[in-house]
């Protein structure tokens, strides 16, 4: 009886969430901080993870920055270990809210939206208004935005040897198509594994942010 229960909780939890929560593991992320006339100095994480709930607009969106890869093996080195120092901060994290969003509103054109959050990364958090552009497709919903922040507003040191050719100035691109979590096919266990499989790090990822 107990297990009985425990599927249907599973199986209302699958329903009730993709009512309004849309998914990614498969986040684009592009990191630049180039200078004119030197080495390009760009990254790419192509598994950043984001999570909107289409009720309420609210984004959320997490990143692990050994993820991030560049040309040059040393450059990831230097990235790493002392432009983000990923050991002592691994991940970088927003969370915010898209203003007037309304998802029966959104079509195959895209539309352009203000975003409100915080951004945290390198320690630091702080709160940026930027815009992005949302489109449905037939994989999902479309999420594009670009914008730029300052390293020194993260506590991010340039080494004055490289200050010449490392741009204070950081563009951030972001490139995300969010998905139902629930798929309507599967069969009742399938949907409690799928609870179990990708439920646990979606709630694991919020409840660790709220820390």
């Amino acid at each position: 009886m107990k297990k009985i229960t425990l599927l249907w909780f599973l199986c209302f939890t699958n329903i009730a969430l993709t009512q309004e929560k849309m998914i990614t593991h498969e986040g684009l992320l592009y990191f630049e901080a180039s200078v004119p006339l030197f080495e390009e100095i760009k990254a790419r994480n192509e598994i950043a993870t984001c999570i909107l709930n289409t009720k309420t607009g609210e984004i959320f969106s997490l990143a692990l920055v050994k993820n991030f890869r560049f040309k040059m093996k040393l450059m990831e080195d230097h990235f790493n270990e002392n432009y983000m120092e990923s050991n002592r901060y691994p991940k970088a994290t927003f969370k915010g809210i898209i203003e007037d969003f309304n998802y029966d509103n959104i079509c195959i054109l895209p539309k352009e939206f203000k975003l409100k959050g915080r951004l945290t990364l390198h320690g630091q958090s702080k709160l940026i208004t930027t815009t992005l552009f949302l489109r449905k497709t037939g994989d999902g919903l479309e999420i594009i935005s670009n914008f730029n922040i300052n390293s020194a507003d993260y506590n991010i040191k340039i080494p004055q040897m490289l200050s010449m050719k490392v741009s204070k100035i950081v563009n951030i691109n972001a490139q995300f198509i969010v998905k139902d979590i629930y798929l309507p096919k599967q069969s009742l266990r399938a949907r409690s594994n799928l609870s179990n499989s990708n439920l646990k790090p979606v709630f694991s990822i919020l409840s660790e942010d709220t820390r």
